[in-house]
């Protein structure tokens, strides 16, 4: 006897969305928690249901067909309002429930981790929270494909998938070794842009959004940076300038995040440099009522730690 194939239910639907989105099924399963065997066997059976191929299966992982991508679409939507329908359930009860996937550069994640942390279990004691660390280019695609509801990018590029919304400005400090019996903090002259050009620096590779300002601020002065060693770990580059391989141009939270701040001598430059600071969300999936409180939570604690810049 030959038995109907199982109705499609959330559950193959939520592992549908989470292998299109990440493209692969390894992936997808370790996002989900699930045996790959198993996840494999739940979209087999969605497709079998729809009567659909899906995904086209291949060595490099998983991608979407024409059927899939419109069924992408609608089952982003199915899910998000499943969502909404647990959040208004949770209200009910009093609480904020769910899950907030956020996005941070590396040189924030330091300084906005810890209290953006603790003012989230305060607020919402009954919702889970995932922070990331990535590049604003990757952290970009990461919101497109779902594995981020929230990010904070430098200088954001703006494209259709994407809301951005302006959260202020950072300032880059010229960064080197302190001088032995240099106070803390002695007035220090801005340091002129094509003489930072001719120093050393350590600085994140390309496309890192720091390294993407200077090059155009100096480009803007006619001159280009001299790249001394590309890192992209703020304290890796940190530990370059003390050790006296270069110095190096980042914000004052970076520094004063590191292990050993009085080690460091910040000093201003002419023109100054500044990034700035966005927070963006998906334009395809609005954000649950949980996403919304930590969207303000992220900017309160943002604009606290902006005022001692």
């Amino acid at each position: 006897m030959v038995t109907s194939p199982t109705a499609m239910d959330l559950k193959q639907l939520e592992y549908f969305v989470r292998v299109a989105e990440l493209g692969s099924f390894t992936r997808a399963a370790i996002a989900l928690d699930v045996a790959q065997p198993a996840l494999s066997r739940q979209v087999r059976l969605l497709e079998v249901e729809l009567r659909q191929t899906l995904l086209v299966r291949n060595g490099r992982g998983a991608t979407p067909t024409e059927a899939g991508k419109l069924l992408l679409e609608h089952g982003r939507g199915i899910l998000h309002q499943v969502d909404r329908a647990r959040e208004e359930l949770g209200r009910v009860r009093g609480a904020l429930a769910g899950r907030v996937a956020i996005g941070l550069p590396p040189s924030l994640a330091k300084v906005l981790a810890v209290p953006l942390t603790r003012a989230f279990r305060q607020r919402l004691p009954q919702a889970s929270l995932s922070i990331s660390e990535g590049l604003s280019a990757t952290m970009q695609e990461w919101l497109v494909t779902g594995r981020l509801d929230v990010a904070v990018l430098y200088n954001a590029q703006p494209i259709p998938e994407i809301d951005i919304d302006p959260l202020g400005e950072e300032a880059l400090w010229l960064v080197q070794p302190r001088p032995p019996g240099l106070p803390e903090d002695p007035p220090a002259a801005p340091v002129p842009l094509r003489e930072v050009a001719e120093m050393p620096l350590v600085i994140p590779s390309r496309p890192n959004a720091i390294r993407m300002q200077v090059e155009t601020e100096m480009a803007n002065v006619g001159c280009r940076p001299r790249v001394a060693l590309e890192i992209d770990g703020v304290s890796a580059i940190l530990e370059l300038v003390a050790d006296g391989a270069g110095a190096a141009l980042l914000s004052r939270q970076a520094v004063a995040s590191s292990i050993r701040p009085s080690a460091y001598r910040l000093r201003p430059t002419d023109p100054p440099l500044r990034t700035r600071l966005s927070l963006a969300t998906s334009s395809v999936r609005p954000a649950t009522l949980t996403q919304q409180t930590a969207l303000t939570l992220i900017r309160d604690t943002l604009g606290a730690l902006l005022k001692t810049d």
